[in-house]
């Protein structure tokens, strides 16, 4: 199972431009990088990534993703784009994302419908629908002229706290649970990305260029990929937060970094009797 989703990063200059039509305070539109991402849910590590302009469209990064066959991909409602999900149903790659409210589409067939009971989680419809779309040519371009269609599996879906979804799917096989399941999950990647913005500098850049830039959050997405590596390779039950401080701290100190995170010692021992005349210092005044 594969997530997809997108963070910004706001800069105080216009190196990069920044997303949104309106200034900021000081009257001056700020710019801003944006930092896409395809991560594995098990191992909680990006598997490939992205750096754009903020006002780089999400949906533009998934032409830039080789899936193979029978992936199962997880995003959100920003990254709506049906000619990409009519290309991955004829590669047998299958996804699960959230419906617009503004989605135009006619239902094929109803598959199930229940009404709702307060404070449960249920599947309140399952649905067969069609969508139409303009296809696209190899170089990108619309063909304005012809409209294709898609059938997908729409589910409508109620948490425990009486919120409603619409969860949208090419995986005709799915449960309408596994489906709403499949979902909760895409929230592993904005526990990813708020690791990197909590534990890492990214609020100051040391440089003003854009490669000095691109070259910082490189920088720190490695660097977090070698922390969970370690973490893992620790087998610590210590927070990330805190396996980031402690490597931060002790970085040139002699120890070794998987007996510091096993360890569950507040502070350090303190060695019994008086050390020896002569490895004292003596001071003369």
């Amino acid at each position: 199972m594969l997530l997809i989703d997108s963070t910004t990063i706001r800069l105080f200059s216009d190196i990069l431009k920044g997303v949104g039509r309106n200034p900021k305070n000081d009257g001056k539109k700020k710019g801003g990088l944006k930092v896409h991402m395809l991560i594995d849910a098990v191992q909680s590590v990006g598997r490939f990534i992205k750096i754009t302009e903020a006002k780089v469209h999400d949906r533009s990064f998934l032409k830039e993703l080789n899936l193979t066959p029978h992936s199962m991909v997880v995003f959100d409602k920003a990254y709506n784009y049906y000619h990409q999900f009519a290309v991955w149903t004829s590669n047998s790659v299958y996804f699960v994302t959230r419906l617009k409210k503004n989605a135009v589409y006619t239902v094929v067939e109803t598959l199930r419908e229940q009404g709702r009971v307060k404070g449960k989680a249920m599947v309140l419809k399952e649905e067969i629908i069609e969508l139409e779309y303009f296809p696209e040519c190899e170089d990108g371009k619309r063909q304005t002229r012809v409209k294709a269609k898609l059938q997908l599996k729409k589910v409508c879906y109620q948490d425990e706290k009486n919120r409603y979804y619409e969860f949208l799917s090419n995986s005709m096989e799915s449960t309408a649970e596994e489906i709403a399941f499949l979902y909760k999950k895409r929230w592993g990647i904005e526990t990813l990305f708020k690791k990197m913005k909590q534990n890492f500098q990214l609020h100051y850049f040391y440089g003003e260029s854009e490669n000095a830039i691109r070259t910082q959050v490189w920088c720190t997405l490695i660097a977090q990929l070698l922390m969970t590596v370690i973490q893992k390779m620790a087998q610590t039950k210590k927070a990330f937060s805190v396996v980031a401080s402690l490597i931060r701290i002790h970085l040139i100190s002699l120890l070794d970094v998987f007996d510091l995170l096993r360890s569950t010692r507040r502070e350090y021992l303190k060695k019994r009797g008086s050390p020896s005349s002569e490895l004292q210092l003596k001071i003369a005044f």
